[in-house]
């Protein structure tokens, strides 16, 4: 499984033959890749506001994996698109996409579409990416990666995504004000027993400029040894 931060929330994610892409915004300073640059065979939206869907009509024709209230909004806006099960998915339900098995979970955070918070894209998502079916039995041959959206710290990464889904690695938002910040993503990285974590949603517009060093000492002080990760943008990472 191959990782492509593109600054942001926007990742690309390439399970054998199948290319994802999440959450598709290359208007943010840490990215010089023209979005058409891509040609994903899906696109990943964990919700609707403008900073994750900003590029999505880049890929007019392609296929969203949204909830139905997000794809439905991207076809009354931005194109002709088709939806993954022929209207969207939802939280908890797990569908196969080429290679990659993806399971939608609840993120802590709000869903307005655009700026005017006038249209509802229900509860925002995130993605659990694995290149194997999750079941019950712990399979240690599988890769998973989990993409948490925008969220806080909530306790369903300790009860449910940590132990049931079993990620290797997360790309988590440490960029505070909007998000978990440093200190809150540290105790995401603890409860969902990691391998490698992934800052992301920093730097972007000021209320969210950090230093990535705070992460990785937080990091360490709630006694994890997960290694941190910091990309650059468009840098890739192989899991």
């Amino acid at each position: 499984m191959e990782l492509t931060w593109y600054g942001h929330s926007t990742w690309h994610v390439t399970v054998d033959e199948t290319d994802l892409l999440i959450d598709p915004f290359f208007d943010n300073p840490k990215t010089d890749t023209d979005p058409e640059e891509l040609d994903p065979d899906y696109v990943l939206l964990t919700h609707g506001h403008a900073d994750h869907i900003g590029d999505v009509d880049r890929y007019e024709g392609t296929t969203l994996v949204a909830t139905p209230e997000v794809v439905g909004y991207c076809q009354d806006t931005f194109g002709e698109f088709d939806a993954v099960g022929g209207m969207g998915m939802n939280l908890g339900g797990t569908v196969e996409i080429g290679d990659a098995f993806v399971t939608m979970h609840r993120a802590d955070h709000t869903n307005g579409m655009e700026t005017g918070y006038g249209a509802t894209g229900g509860m925002p998502g995130g993605f659990v990416i694995s290149d194997t079916k999750p079941t019950q039995v712990s399979d240690e041959e599988s890769t998973t990666f989990y993409h948490a959206g925008d969220t806080g710290l909530m306790t369903e990464m300790r009860d449910v995504i940590g132990p049931f889904l079993e990620p290797d690695a997360a790309a988590l938002p440490v960029g505070d004000h909007f998000t978990m910040g440093p200190m809150q993503a540290a105790v995401a990285v603890d409860w969902l027993d990691l391998d490698y974590a992934f800052p992301m949603h920093y730097d972007t517009f000021p209320p969210i400029e950090i230093e990535t060093e705070d992460f990785v000492k937080e990091v360490k002080g709630v006694g994890s040894d997960t290694e941190v990760v910091v990309l650059d943008g468009d840098e890739s990472f192989d899991l």
